[in-house]
């Protein structure tokens, strides 16, 4: 009788959690604290979008974020007066803020890189609540909400129960890998972070919870090359890439959980009337599902094997073509339930503020590191409208773009309790 009451407890704790969850974000939202910081929040908005616009004309293209991170590092020291600002291998910039105990000991973050290569015009313009400029978005919004985030709460004398570490962090985009993440979850702070939030651009209802993971690779085929005419009849690198790449599209995938694959960018040759010595393409993989990647990505090893063993074979000769696959992304995917207490909370912060209905989705971000490491964590839309985001189109409207910082600092409370 004892155990089957203990189970009747149980079972009635877990039903009645999403509620007991709601109920807390509405509880912590009338603190007077709380209140002074959602009133902050709304109050600092038009200096947050200064700085969304000073950070974003501070240039970081990828594997050049330095710049930027020496202003995110000043801000965090001079302006936000966080503790133990610092700056780790990878170039992540970091800052404390305590609470009145360690643990749990939650992350937020945004990234400081974008796709932009170099010599990119990163001027932003504007019209009314409307900004242009490249990573307007995605994710000088998210940088300029972590901001909005400390200086309300600071001006605000909120104090959480667990400690929070802000993070500016490198290398979330394209070919940067999550090297920031890796270098945070691997070397940084390795065992010490409990939960972790990641803002990116979107409306404040986004609550994403699941990452998808991708693999990327190139692969080039190589041989001797030679005269079209004179030399027909080797082997030739880019009749193996074609011969490759249609196997590639013919591969099956399932649509539940979507799994996807592309080709992005091909190359090689020197003439018309050459064959080629050299030929190379770009693959990405995608899935939210670590078996379901696993299993596109041995099909498309057989292709490019295929592909190879084909064109040698149908030339007969001694001059045998050579592939070589390089593996240059790997982001590991990854999911939180969404009957996680972190998934809950940061719904019951969406609801109590009456934005709406939470929008729980899936996509690859920071967050996909935690996820595969299953530490809990989420995506948290940054406020705003963000759109075109990787073009030289990208705009951010930022009206009641204030709701993004108010569900961030709300969440983040809620989280430390």
């Amino acid at each position: 009788m004892k155990n089957l009451r203990g189970h009747l407890f149980l079972l009635g704790v877990l039903a009645s959690s999403s509620f007991c969850l709601a109920e807390d974000a509405a509880q912590i939202l009338q603190r007077p604290s709380i209140q002074a910081a959602m009133t902050a929040a709304k109050s600092n908005e038009p200096g947050i979008i200064e700085q969304q616009i000073h950070i974003c004309e501070i240039a970081a293209p990828p594997f050049q974020e330095m710049t930027r991170a020496k202003e995110l590092s000043r801000i965090f020291q001079e302006d936000l007066h966080l503790e133990n600002v610092r700056i780790d291998e990878a170039g992540n910039v970091l800052g404390d803020r305590p609470g009145k105990v360690l643990h749990p000991h939650l992350v937020v973050a945004a990234h400081l890189d974008t796709v932009f290569p170099p010599e990119t015009n990163v001027h932003v313009t504007r019209e009314g609540d409307l900004l242009k400029g490249p990573g307007i978005g995605d994710d000088c919004r998210g940088l300029a909400t972590l901001i909005g985030v400390v200086k309300a709460m600071n001006q605000a004398n909120v104090q959480t129960n667990g400690s929070v570490t802000f993070v500016a962090d490198v290398g979330e985009e394209g070919l940067g890998d999550l090297r920031g993440m890796k270098q945070l979850f691997g070397k940084t702070m390795p065992g010490q972070i409990d939960e972790f939030v990641s803002i990116e651009p979107g409306i404040p209802t986004r609550v994403s919870n699941g990452g998808v993971g991708s693999y990327r690779y190139r692969v080039t085929y190589t041989g001797p090359g030679g005269h079209s005419y004179g030399a027909f009849g080797l082997p030739n690198p880019i009749h193996a890439l074609g011969r490759t790449v249609a196997k590639i599209s013919d591969l099956q995938v399932p649509a539940t959980p979507k799994t996807t694959f592309n080709v992005g960018r091909i190359g090689g040759g020197t003439s018309v009337n050459a064959i080629p010595f050299e030929a190379w393409f770009e693959f990405d993989e995608r899935s939210i599902d670590t078996a379901s990647l696993d299993a596109v990505d041995s099909k498309f090893k057989q292709a490019v094997q295929s592909g190879l063993d084909e064109e040698n074979a149908r030339w007969g000769n001694k001059v045998l073509l050579k592939v070589q696959v390089q593996q240059v992304g790997n982001r590991p995917a990854g999911q939180t339930d969404p009957n996680s207490p972190i998934v809950q909370k940061a719904m019951a912060s969406v609801r109590a503020l009456g934005l709406g209905e939470p929008d729980l989705g899936a996509g690859s971000s920071d967050a996909n590191v935690p996820m595969h490491l299953s530490i809990p964590a989420i995506v948290l839309g940054a406020g705003g409208v963000a759109k075109g985001s990787h073009s030289l189109q990208e705009t951010d409207d930022v009206t009641d773009s204030w709701k993004g910082v108010e569900n961030a600092i709300l969440t983040t409370v809620s989280l430390t309790e």
